[in-house]
């Protein structure tokens, strides 16, 4: 570990946070990695452009509180980002600027200022999912006869059963898959975290012949290759299930003009679990969530299914009345 000093370069800092602090201490995925540094591509410049410094100049007491509020409505004002992508850069500064503060002492007191900058909030999006007969639809629409077809079906029963991310399915190893007394899948998710989930008896049925269709497939070839033998891109898998959709139409009209994505499917997951009583500590452990905080959104969405039951029933008929404040000051506060 390097000692902090009386005064470090910034460029030095910013360089061991990325080598050392990302990618060996924390061992972040390289779509993090991009992230982050496609964040302080972007907060150099402004930098640059705001106060006429090349980025080897700065030094860690101009990236004050006003410089990284003015960056942030940069974003905002004039990139167009939406507020979580400026949450999402805010979230980057962070993490630099709590590195930062154990290697340059001299530059406490403007970190801690610019570290007191909130988060903005912002709307949630409204939670999408598929009923159960809506996945069905898309997991039977590929033609089972031609080898594209079986691939997606059996890609798409695979990611419904385990509510796995899209990098996480085309990363997929033959050897990643157990299917003998307990099938079982291992995945690698973010930060490379493993974990393993459990299949049920009619994925492991698809996936036993698709693997023997994979004809000579040594454990470290794709589970799901493209049709050169290679890893499937994620474009790919997005155009594959667009099709999907597309042909279950046919069946489920409500599909039509909907939004969905790979990522739609490991929300139908988690919420066909919540709704077979499943705990949700157990569907975070299998959507591979550090902790329950994030997985508490498929909850949220829940209730708001139950209150939108609720709404559909017709009340007791009731006498109403109007309320009426009693004074001025709560008149004032009524009108708030």
């Amino acid at each position: 570990m390097v000692e902090p000093s009386a005064h470090a370069s910034f460029p030095a800092i910013l360089q061991r946070f990325f080598v050392e602090h990302l990618r060996k201490h924390r061992a972040v995925s390289p779509s993090t990695v991009a992230a982050y540094r496609d964040t302080f591509r972007l907060l150099l410049a402004f930098a640059e452009a705001s106060i006429g410094k090349a980025p080897t100049r700065l030094t860690l007491s101009d990236l004050d509180a006003e410089m990284i509020l003015g960056f942030l409505d940069h974003l905002e004002r004039e990139r167009g980002n939406a507020v979580r992508s400026r949450n999402a850069r805010l979230a980057a500064i962070r993490s630099f600027l709590k590195y930062a503060a154990h290697q340059d002492l001299t530059a406490l007191a403007t970190i801690e200022r610019s570290l007191a900058i909130p988060q903005k909030r912002c709307d949630k999006a409204v939670l999408g999912f598929l009923t159960r007969p809506e996945m069905e639809a898309i997991i039977a629409a590929p033609d089972p006869i031609r080898w594209v077809g079986q691939r997606d079906r059996a890609m798409f029963t695979m990611l419904y059963n385990t509510g796995a991310r899209v990098s996480e399915i085309i990363d997929l190893r033959v050897g990643n898959v157990v299917l003998d007394v307990s099938p079982v899948a291992h995945l690698q998710g973010k930060g490379r975290k493993r974990r393993s989930t459990p299949l049920w008896k009619p994925t492991a049925a698809i996936i036993r012949p698709w693997i023997r269709r994979l004809s000579r497939a040594g454990e470290s070839d794709f589970l799901f290759p493209s049709s050169s033998g290679g890893r499937l891109s994620r474009s790919a898998v997005t155009q594959r299930l667009a099709l999907a959709v597309d042909h279950a139409t046919r069946q489920q009209p409500q599909l039509a003009g909907r939004a969905i994505s790979p990522h739609t499917i490991r929300h139908t997951t988690a919420m066909h679990l919540l709704q077979a009583g499943v705990d949700i500590t157990v569907i975070a452990l299998w959507l591979g969530h550090e902790g329950t905080g994030t997985t508490h959104i498929y909850l949220e969405a829940d209730l708001t299914m139950k209150e939108e039951a609720l709404s559909r029933l017709q009340p007791i008929d009731a006498p109403t009345s109007r309320y009426r404040a009693p004074d001025h000051l709560m008149a004032f506060l009524q009108a708030l």
